[in-house]
This record gives C-alpha cells, structure tokens and sequence, in this order.
C-alpha cells in the first residue's frame, strides 16, 4: 500500500469516529417547482466539522410511481447509517406518474414509461440543484451516488442510463458531470432497444434482486425489443461489456428485497462504495444469497399492486 494510500486510509478512519460522535441533522428545501407542486429533498448529515467535501449519497424512494414518501421511517436506519460515516445523504421527493392508472403490462406500457421519464426527469433536476449548491453544501460534485428501493431503483439505473447515452433530458446536468456509483434494490431499466446497451460506461453499479420477485421481474418482461429489464438482464450486459458491478442475487426471495438490504446489509453496502466507487476497483462479482430462514410472500404482482 502506497504512502498516499496510507494516508487516505487513516484520515478516512479518522473522520468515521469523529462523525460518529455527532448529531445527525435533517434540513429540508425546496429544489424544483412542477405544475405549481413544490418538490422538496431532506438533506442528512452530522454537525460533525469536516476538512473535505463529502461524499453525497442520493436515495429515491419506492411506491410503484403511485405511492411512497422521501422520509417514510423505514428508511432511516439506512439514511442515518451512511450519515455517520462521513456522507451527505439525500432523500427526494418526484411526481408519481402512476397514481390512479392501472396496472402496466406489455400493450399498456406507455403511462408507466411517462412515469419512468417524469421521475428521472426530477431527478436530473435534483442532481443540478445539488451541484449547483455543493460548495455551500460542502459535497463533492465528483462523488454523487444514486440509491433507489424499487420504482426508484428503476429509477436511478434509467438515469444513469440515459445519461451514459446522452439523452436530451440529461441535458440539465453539466456535460462532464457523471454519477459515481448506483445502488439499486430490485430495480430495472425501461428499454426500446431490447437488452439496455451504454454508449458510456455505466457507474459501477450494486444490484439487490429477489430471483422469485414477480413485481419488478428479476430477468425481464419483454415484447419484441420493448420491454422492462431487470437486474439478472443487466448483469448480463454489464459482465459481457466488462463493467464494474456487484448483483446480490437473494434466492426464492420476492419485491421485499426492495427494502430490507436497506437494514442487513449496510455494511455491504459501504464496501461496494469504498471498493468500486472510491477505489475504482474493477470487480464483477455475483453473489446467491440464500437465508433459510427468510419466508417470502411471492404472491405480489402488477394486476393486484395497481388494483
């Protein structure tokens, strides 16, 4: 290990126990305004003084673009987690183009694809806010990472997406801006191309899936080239094109595996980060993950969720 490596190593380690002793604090603002409904982000982090810009963890929520909450309590532990580990956490709100609409399928697809495109718009429109404010901030532009729980885990992997492949309403961000890394817990990506392909290399990415999850499919649902892609489909791409990625494949597990990673297993979580965002190491693992003592509920679906 490098002089430099060293001391990176105990700098970090050294702010982990002084963040540890802070107090978390939760500041809300307002980051856009769409068809007169404010849309706000909690921002999270300790009073903990720091020398360094932080790095800023994004979280999108979950709720099938028809429900859901930026600071639903379940979510805490996860978001308090990575605040005192020396992050600035960010929950956002987005419009949820699926309230009221029925249940999405193959030849109805197109009210949930407006969906999909509204929220990453309004994440776009987040992402600006943050860099735009993240001297004042104090987080380093360089390392903004999305996380999402279901329809935000689709999400933030479209975001990214499109703007790997520079899709205009990426065209918000600054042109040399890219996200750092993407946490997805059961999530996909929306495509008319058949298997989603990056003109960009994609962020290094952390897939949770549950391989019985009948909500957001673990492989894809598809017609023709249309279709959603999930993240068995997505490691295929990213093992074939040599893209950095880690897939927790949670076996005989359902759409649960949305959530409950968020709570066991954080320190997974944080290698990922420490190890193919701010290591850039160039690791493609895939992981079966059985718990024989987890029963699942597979019984959730598209026609009874939006029903």
């Amino acid at each position: 290990m490098s002089y430099k490596m060293i001391l990176l190593f105990c700098t970090a380690l050294l702010l982990s126990f002084m963040l540890q002793a802070g107090t978390l604090q939760k500041e809300t603002r307002v980051f856009a305004e769409t068809e007169g409904t404010p849309l706000r982000l909690d921002i999270y982090k300790t009073d903990s003084a720091t020398i360094l810009p932080q790095p800023c963890l994004v979280f999108v929520f979950g709720g099938g673009f028809k429900e859901g909450t930026r600071d639903a309590r379940h979510y805490l532990p996860y978001f308090h987690y990575f605040a005192t580990k020396g992050f600035t956490v960010v929950s956002i709100d987005y419009r949820l183009g699926m309230k009221g609409k029925e249940a999405p399928g193959v030849l109805n697809h197109k009210p949930l694809q407006q969906a999909i495109e509204m929220a990453v718009t309004d994440l776009y429109a987040a992402t600006n806010y943050l860099l735009e404010h993240a001297e004042e901030l104090n987080i380093d532009p360089s390392l903004i990472i999305l996380s999402g729980s279901s329809a935000g885990a689709i999400t933030v992997l479209q975001a990214d997406y499109k703007e790997r492949n520079n899709h205009p309403a990426a065209e918000i961000l600054p042109d040399d801006f890219r996200y750092a890394g993407v946490v997805s817990f059961a999530g996909g990506i929306f495509s008319e191309e058949g298997l989603p392909s990056y003109a960009q290399r994609p962020a290094p990415t952390l897939f949770f899936h549950g391989s019985a999850d009948k909500l957001v499919p673990y492989d894809n649902t598809r017609f023709f080239k249309l279709g959603m892609f999930g993240s068995k489909s997505l490691a295929k791409r990213f093992r074939n094109e040599r893209y950095p990625y880690i897939f927790y494949i949670m076996e005989d597990i359902g759409h649960e595996v949305s959530e409950y990673p968020m709570r066991d297993f954080l320190p997974e979580i944080e290698q990922f980060i420490i190890h193919l965002v701010f290591d850039r190491k160039q690791w493609m693992q895939e992981i079966r993950f059985k718990d024989m003592l987890r029963a699942s509920d597979t019984s959730n679906t598209p026609a009874n969720y939006y029903n």
